[in-house]
C-alpha cells in the first residue's frame, strides 16, 4: 500500500473555526498515526471572496494549534488541470450543458414536492437539440454543466460509518460548473485528489451523499488520466452545541482566532476536539503529539459530537495548572512573571491573563481586609525580617499557641489581611513572595 496521504482543504473566504479545525485535526492525527503526509490545500477557486489574508490566517491558526502540513497546493494555480478534465468529460458526454434559470429550477422542485416526488433534477437538458441550445444562447443564457450520474447504487466501506450505499438515481446530477464558468467544489477537489495521490478523504458526514457522486467522478478521472487510485473515505459526525443544536450560527465566536484572543490555549482545543464523539474520555494533553497514540476511527461514534465551551474552559485551566514555567517562559516574561510566581499561582488561574491579577496582588498596593485588628496587629509583630518556605507555618503555629485559634478562625483573618481575598494560592508561598515589609503593613491594615 502507498504511503498515507490526506488533505485539509479550507476555502480562504473566512476564519477557520472549531468545526473545520476538528476535520483538520482528525486528518493530522491519522497521518501521524500512519506515518503519512498531510497536505494543506487552499480551495480558492472563488476568487471574488478568497483572500491572501484569510489564507495566511488559516496557516497561522493551524500552526498555532500544532497541526503541521508537509505539502501545500493552491487551486487558483491549477485551472489548466480542471479545464482539461472538464473538456474530456464533455467529450465523453459525461458533463452536459443545462440552460434552466434558478427560478425555473425552483419551480420544478416545488412542483415535484407538490406531487410528493423527490426534488431531483429531471435531466431535461439531455433532450435539448443543438438548435434549442443555440436559441437559449441567443437569448443570452449561459449554460451550467452537470455530471451525468450512472443512476446506479454506489457502495463503499466507510472507515467510520461502515457499509454505505447511496442510489444515485435518487440524487440530482451535480452542477460542476456554474453559468459564469466558475468551478464548484466537486471537480477541482476530485482532480486534485487524483493528481496529488490522496489516499484517504476524512471529512464531515454532511458529505456522505456527495461522496457517492464523487466516487463516480473519481472513476472517470482515473480513466482520463490513465493513473490514480480511488481514495478511502471516513465521514465523522458533526459538532453540535451542548444543547444539541447546530453550531453554525455560533461559529463566529468560535473561530480559532477568537478563542486565542479569549485566552484559550491551543492544547485545550486539540485535547477536546480530538476526543469529542469518541469512546475515550476527554483529558488535558499538554502536547498535541500525545493525542496520536489513542487515535482510531473505530472509537468514533455516529452520534453528533457535543461541543461545550465550558468544557473547553475547564480543560484550559487544567492544562495551565500543570504547565512548567519553561513552556510559557516568553509569554510570562512579557507579563513580568518569574518562575516562583508562576509556580505559586498557576493552580488558581483559568486563563494565562489571570496571572496578572495575582502578580498585582503580590507586588502592588492592595486594600487589606481586616476582620480582627487586634489579632492581625499581633500577627504583624511576629513576622520575621526574612521569609522562607517555613515562615508561614511558624507564624500560624505561634499564633495558634498564643490565641488558641484554629481552622478558619486562625487562617481566614490572615489571608484577608495579606491578600484582600478569601481564597487564592497556597499561603506559604504567597507569604514569602509578599515579603516581610508588605506583610507587616497589610496585617496592620495599611495599604501596601
Amino acid at each position: 500500500m502507498s504511503q498515507v496521504k490526506v488533505r485539509f482543504a479550507p476555502s480562504p473566504t473566512g476564519k477557520i473555526h472549531v468545526g473545520n479545525v476538528r476535520a483538520a485535526l482528525l486528518n493530522w492525527l491519522f497521518a501521524q498515526k500512519e506515518g503519512g503526509i498531510l497536505m494543506l490545500r487552499s480551495d480558492d477557486t472563488d476568487q471574488a471572496r478568497s483572500t491572501k489574508e484569510y489564507e495566511d490566517g488559516i496557516q497561522h491558526d493551524l500552526g498555532w494549534l500544532g497541526i503541521t502540513h508537509q505539502a501545500f497546493a493552491r487551486q487558483s494555480e491549477r485551472f489548466g488541470e480542471y479545464d482539461a478534465a472538464a473538456n474530456w468529460l464533455k467529450e465523453q458526454g459525461l458533463l452536459y450543458a443545462c440552460y434552466e434559470t434558478a427560478d425555473e429550477l425552483d419551480r420544478k422542485r416545488k412542483l415535484q414536492r407538490a406531487r410528493s416526488l423527490p426534488p431531483v433534477y429531471d435531466r431535461a437538458a439531455l433532450e435539448l437539440s443543438e438548435a434549442e441550445k443555440k436559441s437559449y444562447e441567443a437569448e443570452g443564457r449561459r449554460p451550467h454543466w452537470r455530471l451525468k450520474l450512472s443512476q446506479q447504487p454506489v457502495e463503499w466501506q466507510d472507515l467510520i460509518r461502515g457499509d454505505v450505499k447511496v442510489d444515485t438515481s435518487a440524487v440530482s446530477d451535480p452542477v460542476l460548473i456554474r453559468e459564469d464558468g466558475q468551478y464548484l467544489y466537486t471537480l477541482p477537489s476530485c482532480v486534485d485528489d487524483v493528481d496529488f495521490g490522496i489516499t484517504h478523504v476524512i471529512r464531515g458526514e454532511d458529505h456522505v451523499t456527495n461522496t457517492a457522486t464523487q466516487i463516480e467522478l473519481f472513476a472517470h478521472l482515473i480513466r482520463f488520466k490513465g493513473a490514480g487510485t480511488m481514495p478511502a473515505f471516513a465521514h465523522h459526525s458533526l459538532l453540535v452545541g451542548a444543547d444539541g443544536e447546530g453550531l453554525s450560527k455560533r461559529f463566529g465566536s468560535l473561530s480559532i482566532e477568537g478563542l486565542r484572543e479569549a485566552g484559550i490555549e491551543p492544547q485545550a482545543i486539540s485535547s477536546l476536539l480530538a476526543r469529542l464523539g469518541t469512546a475515550d474520555p476527554v483529558q488535558p494533553k499538554a502536547d498535541i503529539n500525545e493525542l496520536v497514540e489513542g487515535f482510531s476511527f473505530e472509537k468514533m461514534g455516529r452520534a453528533p459530537a457535543r461541543f461545550d465551551p465550558k468544557e473547553l474552559e475547564q480543560l484550559n485551566a487544567k492544562i495551565l495548572h500543570d504547565l512548567p514555567f519553561t513552556a510559557l517562559a516568553d509569554r510570562l516574561a512579557a507579563l513580568d512573571v518569574d518562575e516562583p510566581l508562576w509556580l505559586a499561582v498557576r493552580g488558581n488561574i483559568e486563563k494565562l491573563s489571570d496571572v496578572s491579577t495575582w502578580r498585582d496582588m503580590i507586588r502592588e498596593q492592595i486594600d487589606p481586609v481586616i476582620e480582627d485588628k487586634a489579632f492581625t496587629d499581633e500577627a504583624a509583630t511576629l513576622v520575621p525580617d526574612a521569609l522562607d518556605e517555613t515562615s508561614w507555618k511558624e507564624l500560624v503555629n505561634t499564633l495558634k499557641e498564643k490565641t488558641g485559634r484554629k481552622g478558619k478562625q486562625l487562617f481566614m483573618p490572615l489571608r484577608l489581611a495579606l491578600t484582600g481575598l478569601p481564597h487564592g494560592p497556597d499561603m506559604p508561598v504567597i507569604f514569602q513572595l509578599i515579603g516581610p515589609e508588605k506583610a507587616r503593613a497589610r496585617l496592620r491594615g495599611e495599604r501596601a
